[in-house]
């Protein structure tokens, strides 16, 4: 068995992401079996307990993750000519009225807010923005296992062998697609579950196939659900919450 960084070991464990763990280790705020670890690039071994202090803990939870029904016309990250940041919608007037959370808002928890995953920008429905990098790993990572679910209005006509073809069967570039699900929610209407999140990957399934996407809607990122958010507005995650 090799030794591996311990940042590189705490990301994989989901205890914190790779640039918070070299923070913490800085600060001292990371045990080894007990042992306090101080420099960067210190390793360990895949089986070694890795835990951390009580500040590290505290900074944890004092971080916020929110929920926004993202509007068409917004960009997810990275602002482009002419379009803004779904960051920017993130304000005391847009806060969900009904939320359960009993979390007030606080400038402070725009501080490293950034989205995790992307929903484009003709797009509409639930986006996720975290300051837990946790979280973010969670969702974001290479090997998530996160569903996604999708409301997808449609023009054009289906054979049953091209709907099989949605579930399982394309490729998109030059790499075959993990299976979906797909079906029929009404006449134009399908829905999507997905598993993975290639740039505009519904869109471009839906040319494949011969259908032209009118709307696209997310309404679930795991276990958490869209709800009756309406379109503008954000709320917190609730503690009882898990994706």
């Amino acid at each position: 068995m090799e030794k591996v960084r311990v940042s590189k070991l705490m990301s994989e464990q989901g205890i914190c992401s790779r640039r918070e763990a070299d923070s913490y280790i800085e600060r001292g705020w990371v045990f080894v079996d007990g042992e306090r670890v101080t420099e960067l690039g210190t390793r360990a071994y895949p089986n070694q307990r890795i835990t951390l202090n009580k500040a590290a803990q505290v900074q944890q939870s004092s971080r916020v993750t929110i929920l926004l029904n993202k509007p068409i016309g917004y960009v997810s990250a990275q602002p482009e000519k002419g379009y803004k940041p779904a960051v920017t919608l993130i304000g005391h007037e847009t806060h969900y009225r009904d939320d359960a959370s009993q979390q007030r808002y606080s400038p402070a928890h725009l501080r490293g807010l950034a989205p995790a995953g992307r929903l484009d920008i003709d797009s509409q429905g639930l986006l996720v923005l975290t300051q837990d990098g946790r979280i973010a790993k969670q969702l974001i990572g290479e090997d998530t296992k996160i569903e996604k679910e999708y409301l997808v209005r449609v023009q054009g006509k289906l054979p049953e062998r091209d709907l099989a073809r949605l579930n399982h069967g394309l490729s998109l570039d030059g790499e075959a697609l993990k299976p979906a699900k797909v079906n029929w929610q009404n006449e134009d209407q399908l829905r999507f579950v997905l598993r993975q999140g290639k740039k505009r990957q519904i869109r471009r399934m839906c040319e494949l196939v011969g259908l032209n996407v009118l709307g696209l809607k997310r309404i679930r990122i795991g276990q958490v659900k869209l709800g009756d958010l309406p379109v503008g507005k954000w709320r917190y995650l609730r503690d009882n919450e898990n994706f």
